[in-house]
């Protein structure tokens, strides 16, 4: 018991460095970007995991975190897993509409519900599946414009989703399932990410932009804003293996939808985005839909933290009893003798 608040703690604070860097990272990359005319956000993505590598290789140097050896074929595969899938969903992006787009990233925490029901046997409640709902409706009223199918540009966006879900599921299950922390994980995991993506990213670019991210003429600003976005990428890398570590993967899928909200809210107040009364409608719904979600967990994790105390103290009481009784029939029969 002495534990909760601390994890609790953790666990608050994990949630706001995860939408603090990630914000950050979006109104950085939208000013590289959209601005400053950077179009490469694949290739820029391996510089972001490399830059975190040499981050936390140095924090290693200096004591900061203990490394913890991981299985290289786990490694190997859950790098190239998370590495495509980046990659899978920036090619998404480029072969759809954004408002298909969007429809890919909402589809992800239904398909993360429906694999965790069927492969870890994981029960999510009425009130749960309700509000998380409710999510989803908010943030498609509030983000989703257009609708424009195509063959290719679904088959990547299935691709995505898959590879995304499957990825976040295991990054919760092998740091609770090998006992590893999220900063292990991540430290190890890194280089094998930024290398898939260092070698697919300038290809993916290409294909996407029509422009080779080695031929283009970087300015000191330019230079300066890919540092930038490399150094807040470092917290939002962290960030993500933590909150996925110390909650779940729909957890952070819910949190990333309250990450959108609040980069339409910023767009609006900061860069002027055009923004109307269905933005509101829609941020609105889904944050009813998030306020639910953060209740009904609370809730139900207090009931089964609850039901675990009683379980454990019946337990208790069950194996002390027998001893009690033994120590009463001792006392009996020493008693007995001594009367002898």
């Amino acid at each position: 018991m002495g534990e909760t608040p601390c994890f609790q703690l953790g666990v608050i604070g994990a949630l706001f460095l995860s939408v603090a860097s990630s914000v950050s990272i979006v109104i950085c990359n939208k000013a590289l970007m959209s601005n400053l005319g950077f179009p490469f956000a694949t290739t820029l993505t391996s510089w972001h995991l490399m830059v975190t590598f040499c981050t936390l290789h140095v924090a290693h140097r200096f004591n900061l975190f203990e490394n913890k050896s991981i299985d290289l074929k786990t490694l190997t595969l859950f790098g190239i897993l998370n590495g495509v899938s980046i990659g899978l969903l920036n090619l998404s992006l480029g072969f759809n509409s954004v408002g298909f787009y969007q429809m890919t990233k909402l589809a992800i925490i239904p398909f993360t519900v429906l694999l965790e029901t069927i492969f870890l046997k994981k029960q999510f409640s009425q009130k749960i599946k309700l509000s998380l709902f409710l999510l989803l409706v908010g943030v498609g009223i509030a983000s989703i414009t257009d609708l424009q199918l195509n063959l290719l540009g679904s088959i990547l966006s299935l691709l995505a989703i898959a590879t995304t879900c499957v990825g976040q599921i295991l990054t919760n299950t092998i740091q609770k399932g090998l006992n590893v922390s999220s900063t292990q994980l991540l430290y190890q995991s890194c280089p094998f990410q930024a290398a898939i993506l260092f070698v697919s990213g300038p290809l993916v670019d290409q294909c996407l932009t029509k422009q080779n991210v080695f031929g283009y003429k970087y300015s000191p600003v330019v230079l300066a804003f890919i540092v930038l976005s490399c150094l807040i990428a470092v917290s939002v890398n962290f960030s993500t293996f933590l909150v996925i570590g110390k909650t779940s993967p729909v957890t952070y899928q819910v949190l990333g939808h309250l990450k959108t909200c609040l980069v339409l809210a910023f767009g609006y107040t900061l860069l002027h985005d055009p923004f109307t009364s269905r933005n509101i409608v829609g941020i609105l719904i889904a944050i009813l839909g998030m306020g639910l979600y953060s209740y009904f967990c609370t809730y139900e994790n207090k009931k089964k933290q609850s039901i675990d105390l009683m379980t454990g103290s019946q337990v208790k009481e069950k194996d002390t009893t027998p001893l009690l009784d033994k120590d009463i029939a001792e006392v009996k029969r020493s008693t007995k003798d001594s009367l002898v």
